[in-house]
């Protein structure tokens, strides 16, 4: 062999590992953010979302892009969250976007529509149906860059300290419930108070809240409602499944490398696949423990049901008509609901009505 090609090969492998190194090193730039969420540590599958797309992010950069988790009054308020990542307080939040229709109703889309989608349903219009596009053309004037993140699946109705057998029961009643849930329920007679969810166990002890939703059977039970509250009502049918995101400032978003990106956003999935699953198993679990607690399961009154429905489309009507954003997202998200719910009522929904009558039966 010429030991001079050998020295020309190796001096052309060291200048190729001298370009290599740096070239490696500013495709895997160091990048810290902090993220403000909109939940308490407790709430060990809401806010552990947030801490799972962490983990994510920095195991798949090698620890190069690094997402520190705070949680909710660390930083900023619960309700404060979107705030914070539109100025820049906070590179991103993990949130909820109904907390924040009183800035536009049309922040609802994003997190669930009372007497809406069920989680598939909802699913399939982001991914599929164009609704993500639409909610990112949204956010846009906020300065967010918007990643579905998590699912709750449907939830529970609320706490209530007495029992509720029509809808006169309901007039005066403080309740805490967020959202487009809120506008509905007073609608019915309800006053609607919205509180962070490290407000709400007080308010609810103190009197100063006379019934409470939040989530489901896990969340509430670590939030010790049955200790001050025994009627528990279902469905939450203002919420059939409520989708919290990570929200990131935009200029911080286009400042990303592409793998980083495209990293952050697989994380975001898996977050909004697992959560799901994780309380699905959890409120199995938890709603057992609460009825040895002594909780009373009571579905909502009939009247409550159908009354709330109505008062639901009524108001989706009035805001569509006053607002362009709204409506825009509305006419997708209902033409694709008309769609999915036809779907759902061939296949889906004998299944599980059958499923269901059969459960305790010999088999």
């Amino acid at each position: 062999m010429d030991r001079r090609n050998v020295l020309k090969g190796a001096g052309l492998a060291a200048v190729a590992g001298a370009v290599a190194s740096p070239a490696i090193a500013q495709a895997q730039p160091e990048i810290r953010w902090r993220m403000a969420s909109a939940y308490p540590k407790s709430l060990d599958t809401l806010f552990g979302a947030g801490e799972m797309i962490a983990k994510r992010v920095a195991a798949a950069t090698d620890n190069k892009f690094q997402i520190q988790p705070f949680a909710a009054g660390e930083i900023v308020g619960a309700l404060q969250t979107l705030d914070a990542t539109q100025n820049g307080t906070v590179e991103c939040s993990y949130t909820l976007s109904s907390f924040f229709i009183g800035k536009d109703p049309t922040f609802m889309f994003e997190t669930s529509v009372p007497w809406g989608m069920n989680v598939r349903q909802h699913n399939a219009w982001m991914y599929f149906g164009g609704g993500l596009d639409l909610v990112r053309e949204f956010m846009k004037d906020y300065n967010v860059y918007p990643i579905p993140a998590g699912q709750t699946g449907a939830q529970m109705g609320g706490w209530f300290r007495k029992e509720i057998n029509s809808v006169a029961d309901l007039q005066g009643l403080k309740m805490r419930i967020a959202g487009m849930g809120g506008q509905i329920m007073q609608k019915l007679g309800v006053v609607p108070q919205v509180l962070a969810a490290g407000d709400i166990y007080p308010a609810l002890e103190r009197g100063t809240l006379d019934a409470v939703e939040f989530s489901g059977p896990h969340d509430d039970e670590k939030l010790g409602f049955v200790k001050v509250a025994k009627y528990y009502y279902y469905p939450g049918f203002w919420e059939g499944g409520a989708q919290p995101s990570l929200y990131v400032n935009m200029n911080k978003w286009n400042e990303l490398p592409a793998h980083y990106k495209a990293i952050l956003e697989a994380a975001c999935a898996e977050a909004n696949a697992l959560c799901v699953a994780k309380y699905d198993a959890q409120n199995a679990e938890a709603i057992r423990r609460l009825v040895g607690q002594g909780v009373q399961l009571r579905p909502f009154p009939r009247d409550v049901m159908e009354q709330s429905y109505r008062e639901a489309y009524k108001l989706y009507g009035e805001l569509a008509a006053s607002n362009a954003k709204f409506k825009k997202m509305f006419d997708s998200w209902n033409a694709f609901r008309e769609k999915e719910l036809t779907w759902f009522r061939i296949a889906e929904l004998p299944f599980d009505y059958f499923v269901n009558q059969q459960q305790g039966q010999p088999r």
